[in-house]
């Protein structure tokens, strides 16, 4: 059972009489919050990329044994969320082993978190998001969700507005797939549905203004989005994202956006090839529900200057790319693409 806090002071109590492995990025230092968390978690480790790879998570857990730590704390974004969730899950192993070779389970390891990002609502999933070799690999138990969280709106205050443009688009990109998912329920689309009007609602207030009122429901709808995909998992928009990650550079969110802005027209003009047992006529009403439309979405990347990668070379570029997508992550999306759509879609994400 998760427990979420608003306020350090009470968060932090909850951390006394542990020895914490603190894993943070380097913005830490200037946040609001860094001296109070600073006291309590004294082993600090930040040796990850944006994309976090196997080895910088090896090197977390040899640091958690070498001090001797027996609780985790992730403060930061997605990538320090993820990093901190495979170090919990990883140091119960024994060491020098395969780490990804193992059927995991629970290893009493606490794991709490204070995001400060509201875009991946990792903080709320049991998911991690590593990379081996060049290839994405999604860590899951149930373990990962920390016990303990802290929502604090006003650390989104200091973001760059690019940041919190990507990490915004995540969260809202998120709450739609889950929406549409072929597996969701009826909690999984409250979350979804609270989240995706929140930010439709707040969405450039937060982004050009970031007053106290956007913060605090970007935080709030980031959360509930996590907690919705935690439910349905996601679909085809993350599935095209990870190669325009790391093949083009574009950060996570920038790239799932362009994914979206094409999964979201061609499911549209094919709802009568849907793959959800509840049918055509559930599939219209998703999508005719959401609070914005396909072109409310194209505004809003108009508006917020989403650019597109460049290529040296659409048709090849689009072949390779289409290639990557793993089948399988495809399933939940209401209406699947094949091979050749995916190819005509990643031709118009590259402009």
């Amino acid at each position: 059972m998760q427990v979420v806090f608003r306020d350090i002071d009470s968060f932090m109590e909850q951390l006394e009489g542990k020895k914490i492995l603190l894993v943070c990025g380097r913005s830490f230092d200037s946040l609001p919050v860094c001296e109070k968390i600073s006291k309590a978690a004294k082993v600090r480790f930040g040796g990850f990329s944006p994309n976090p790879v196997y080895e910088d998570i090896c090197r977390g857990v040899d640091l958690f044994r070498r001090e001797e730590c027996d609780a985790v704390l992730a403060v930061g974004g997605g990538s320090a969320m993820d990093t901190a969730k495979c170090i919990k899950l990883f140091s119960g192993l024994p060491e020098g082993t395969d780490y990804l070779g193992y059927d995991h389970s629970e290893n009493g390891i606490p794991l709490y978190a204070v995001p400060t990002t509201a875009g991946t609502g990792s903080e709320s999933t049991a998911v991690a998001v590593i990379y081996r070799d060049g290839r994405k690999i999604s860590v899951r138990h149930d373990s990962l969700v920390p016990s303990r969280i802290c929502l604090l709106p006003e650390l989104l205050k200091a973001l760059p507005e690019y940041q919190k443009k990507c990490t915004m688009l995540d969260a809202l990109c998120q709450a739609v797939e889950s929406y549409w998912s072929v597996g969701s329920t009826p909690e999984s689309s409250e979350y979804a549905m609270r989240a995706a009007e929140m930010i439709t609602s707040c969405c450039m207030e937060y982004v050009f203004e970031c007053t106290d009122r956007s913060c605090g429901m970007m935080m709030e709808a980031a959360n509930l989005a996590g907690r919705a995909i935690r439910i349905t998992a996601t679909t085809a928009p993350h599935a095209m994202s990870y190669m325009l990650t790391t093949g083009f550079g574009l950060p996570h969110g920038h790239a799932v956006a362009l994914s979206m802005a094409e999964i979201w027209k061609f499911i549209s003009e094919n709802t009568d090839r849907c793959s959800d047992p509840r049918g055509e006529a559930h599939l219209k009403t998703v999508l005719e529900s959401l609070p914005l439309s396909h072109d409310g979405f194209l505004s809003m990347l108009d508006v917020l200057e989403i650019g597109r990668p460049k290529s040296g070379s659409r048709e090849s570029d689009a072949v390779r790319l289409a290639a990557s997508v793993d089948i399988s992550r495809l399933r939940n999306t209401p209406v699947i693409p094949t091979r050749e759509e995916l190819e005509r879609m990643y031709l118009a994400i590259l402009g």
